[in-house]
């Protein structure tokens, strides 16, 4: 039986996504337990299917405000929802960890209080991203470390290609570099001996240099690079489709063939907005740990919380962890 922690008290709405979640998700598989971690009484209060789902009671709640995360962990490393269900997969008492808390706490919490994995000298978050042709696509640093050097990024392009095969079901999936130029020898000198480094994996399927413009069209399964580069890229994104739909929006309401012409385009409408519907696929992972843990977006609602809850399910399911450090040290031979 898989047990998974869920930090009940984490993201914008708490409780009222959280609880649900794990409902439907005990209902869907019948291999997993769920651990919440919060508020006993105002979680009970919505619990209203108690198979394979108990709860760990605690006292307090990291604010998605956070000013200082490391400190804020620290503090309430045996208080906090978070914090505690992240101990207790680092003694082995959950099998994954899965919160929609605040971003960097969670970063930091891994960091400090499940720690990294020996072979890896720093972790990576790493969410599934959309494409055109609707295949699920890695792209990670999205903001654990501003900076990595060539060997960092290396190993975590390893751990993304085991995740990708074991996870997203992909054969051979292809690794790209995110770069300013689709030509070798382009970008940054750190980006020149980062392109020699892949290029020398044999762990994985590398590709070549990936531009901002085709992230989203691209066949390639994984684009990596540092912190900085895929983070400006991914909010570069999420803020082109949010523009996009404000402005389709403004366009249907304009006049009255807009609006007619919506009734006929809306299903069309609904089918485009869930291929680019972040919910359907999951949450970020957090590579370069010895648990799964995967952060849900702040604002998820139930089911893309659900879906979180699942793809932990499956990372442990799939072993992906003791996969990845065999690799990693196949490649050290």
């Amino acid at each position: 039986m898989i047990k998974i922690a869920v930090d009940a008290m984490g993201g914008d709405y708490g409780l009222n996504t959280t609880v649900k979640a794990a409902m439907d998700a005990v209902k869907k598989f019948d291999d997993i337990e769920i651990v919440l971690y919060g508020d006993e009484v105002k979680i009970n209060e919505l619990l209203t299917c108690k198979e394979r789902i108990t709860i760990h009671p605690t006292e307090d709640v990291l604010d998605m405000g956070e000013e200082d995360p490391i400190r804020a962990v620290r503090s309430k490393r045996n208080t906090a929802s978070l914090c505690v269900a992240m101990q207790d997969a680092k003694n082995k008492l959950v099998d994954a960890v899965v919160t929609s808390g605040p971003t960097q706490c969670v970063v930091v919490g891994a960091h400090i209080l499940i720690r990294r994995l020996p072979e890896v000298e720093r972790i990576a978050l790493c969410p599934i991203i959309p494409s055109i042709d609707g295949r699920a696509k890695l792209l990670l640093d999205v903001g654990a470390n501003v900076e990595l050097r060539p060997e960092h990024i290396d190993l975590l392009a390893t751990f993304a290609t085991i995740v990708a095969k074991e996870v997203l079901g992909y054969e051979n999936p292809r690794v790209g570099l995110l770069n300013i130029g689709s030509e070798p020898g382009k970008g940054r000198p750190v980006d020149k001996e980062t392109f020699e480094v892949l290029s020398a994996n044999k762990n994985i399927n590398f590709y070549g240099n990936v531009e901002g413009n085709d992230v989203i069209t691209t066949p390639i399964e994984i684009i990596i690079n540092d912190g900085f580069t895929t983070n400006v890229c991914m909010k570069a994104i999420e803020g082109t489709a949010k523009a996009m739909g404000v402005m389709l929006k403004e366009e249907i309401k304009r006049n009255i063939w807009g609006k007619i012409g919506y009734i006929f385009m809306r299903k069309n409408l609904a089918r485009f907005k869930k291929r680019m519907d972040s919910s359907e696929v999951g949450g970020a992972m957090i590579l370069g740990i010895p648990v799964p843990v995967i952060k849900a977006h702040g604002n998820s609602d139930s089911f893309a919380f659900y879906n979180a809850i699942r793809q932990a399910r499956e990372m442990v399911k799939k072993d992906v962890i003791n996969h990845v450090r065999k690799a990693i040290e196949k490649e050290a031979e």
